[in-house]
């Protein structure tokens, strides 16, 4: 099997799982917080063909793994009424902060397991142990990646709702009004990544504290390790 390919093949499945459960934290928050609007449509469903975006699942992802950009992607987002929760202005910002939360719980569990597995070892992993060895690593790397850059502060990423309930209302107000534009930033986004792989936009910004989440996750799985061992 050619790496791209078996690059792919890990990839689909850690991402869908990842984008999944981000979206349906979103949901579940919500719910616990007054607003039942996703379980009233019917999206606080794990199955993924309810929240699969073809573009932003799959495509775009896809063409970044292709062309050695960073993977990232998104689902359909699940509908949330910020009005309609019984706090709007926290409401908004713990149901923000889930889907992020959501990606660092998974990738505690995939480090704990990679861990678990590792210190069960007597032999290094190799066949089709080796590619899950590789796929709870990549795993790992995505809700890490998925967390982090959804917390930039801009719309229409979770971190800008998250900035927004923080600030005075009065500049609120304001800022809120960027996600008029917000998408059109996205759009520009994944444009320039596209056009210029080599030029590390997205690692420059997300890269350093990915790179430092990442190791401590790979320093949890290899405590776990050691202690399996002993």
């Amino acid at each position: 099997m050619s790496d791209t390919l078996l690059q792919i093949v890990l990839l689909v499945p850690c991402l869908v799982i990842a984008i999944v459960f981000h979206e349906v934290a979103h949901g579940w928050a919500a719910l616990a917080l007054g607003d039942p609007t996703a379980k009233e449509r019917r999206r606080l469903t794990l199955n993924p063909i309810r929240h699969v975006d073809p573009v932003g699942t799959l495509v775009v992802p896809g063409a970044l793994a292709l062309f050695g950009g960073p993977v990232f992607g998104w689902a359909k987002p699940v509908p949330v009424n910020f009005n309609r929760l019984r706090n709007p202005r926290l409401g908004m910002m713990l149901v923000a902060a889930a889907g992020p939360a959501m990606n660092l719980l998974l990738a505690t569990i995939a480090a704990v397991t990679l861990g678990f597995w590792a210190g069960s070892l007597t032999l290094a992993p190799a066949g089709a142990s080796e590619y899950l060895f590789a796929g709870l690593q990549l795993f790992i790397l995505i809700n890490v990646f998925l967390a982090l850059f959804n917390l930039l502060p801009i719309p229409p990423f979770d971190g800008s709702h998250i900035v927004e309930g923080l600030l005075p209302r009065r500049m609120a107000v304001h800022y809120a009004k960027l996600r008029n534009v917000g998408m059109l930033l996205f759009v520009v986004l994944i444009a320039a990544t596209w056009a210029f792989p080599d030029a590390g936009i997205i690692e420059k910004v997300v890269g350093p504290p990915v790179e430092w989440v990442q190791g401590n996750f790979f320093a949890l799985a290899e405590a776990v390790a050691r202690a399996v061992g002993t």
